[in-house]
């Protein structure tokens, strides 16, 4: 990275996060999500200009693994 420049002004691996209002890591720091809750916001986020129905089910996954984690705490 050069000096100056930020994280959201470049990106590794195309331009489908640099393009939008707001990046999807803004978004999730800025609402404190995690790991699970970030990776299904980039994958929905990017679905239009990247990955298509396969970003979709991989956003489904991490849900999917989100109500794992989340009715196993609960014990249900």
């Amino acid at each position: 990275m050069r000096k100056n420049e930020t994280a959201n002004a470049r990106q590794v691996g195309g331009s489908h996060y640099t393009k939008l209002a707001i990046q999807p890591w803004d978004y999730v720091a800025a609402n404190g999500l995690g790991f699970f809750e970030g990776n299904a916001i980039t994958y929905l986020t990017r679905h239009k200009s990247k990955g298509g129905v396969d970003d979709l089910r991989k956003a489904v996954h991490f849900i999917e693994k989100l109500i794992e984690i989340e009715t196993q705490e609960q014990g249900k």
